[in-house]
């Protein structure tokens, strides 16, 4: 197999990293997701990955909870500096050498995000971590994809998800006649609300003609066949 791009963003979601535990970070899990990391480097493109902190809160939903949203939102971008670093461990047991770096600035564990570093990173072959979504509150980490791979030029977006192949019509969990898109625009994933990523980073990404991929992660090997162009889950935007 060969790269189908040349340089890409790989967003995980924090919950992924839980496991069925629901909470922290399995072992096992993020094991899984740096040997598929590591396969999708070996491909030859230039990496980098935006993951997210919902292992531990979610900003949102504390907010609802009754926290204050700014200082919610605050937390889960640590939270998201947490899981990048070990994400980081993982990734260099696998022989990958990588980068974190981190919209806030938290010098004794990471790098300060700075757009030139990231691309020089990734084109000496490094695989670069982006940590603390945007470094703001109000604004989710699937915003922090489409801002990072617009702003280091990534061809693709590759959303990867657990146990769900696509974008769906409605809820497969709780429909089993909901419909699998394999292709859908910008415009219809955005009025009829689909579940690619939120408005935001969707808004965000069609502005910049940078298309998204929506597949399951959990199944071995297939971050590496979407890499590789393999038709598989649901492309949004072109």
């Amino acid at each position: 197999m060969k790269a189908a791009y040349r340089r890409l963003v790989v967003k995980l979601s924090g919950e992924q990293l839980a496991g069925d535990s629901g909470f922290g970070i399995s072992p096992q899990v993020i094991s899984h997701m740096a040997r598929e990391l590591r396969e999708v480097h070996e491909l030859g493109t230039q990496l980098s990955v935006v993951i997210g902190g919902g292992n531990v809160i979610r900003g949102l939903a504390a907010s609802a909870a009754g926290m204050d949203r700014a200082s919610a939102d605050y937390m889960g971008m640590m939270a998201s500096v947490i899981n990048a670093l070990a994400l980081q461990d993982a990734m260099e047991k696998e022989g990958l050498v990588t980068r974190v770096l981190s919209a806030l600035e938290i010098q004794a564990v990471a790098e300060a995000y700075i757009r030139r570093r990231a691309v020089r990173h990734m084109e000496k072959g490094r695989v670069v971590v982006f940590a603390a979504g945007t470094g703001n509150p109000y604004f989710s980490t699937d915003t922090a994809a489409a801002l990072r791979a617009a702003e280091v030029g990534a061809e693709i977006v590759l959303m990867a998800k657990s146990g769900v192949d696509g974008v769906y019509d409605s809820d497969p969990k709780e429909n089993p006649d909901a419909v699998r898109y394999d292709r859908v625009s910008f415009d219809e994933a955005l009025a009829k609300n689909l579940r690619v990523m939120d408005q935001t980073a969707l808004a965000l990404c069609r502005e910049n003609s940078l298309p998204i991929i929506v597949f399951d992660m959990s199944v071995p090997g297939n971050l590496r066949r979407v890499a590789a162009g393999d038709d598989l889950g649901t492309r949004v935007g072109e």
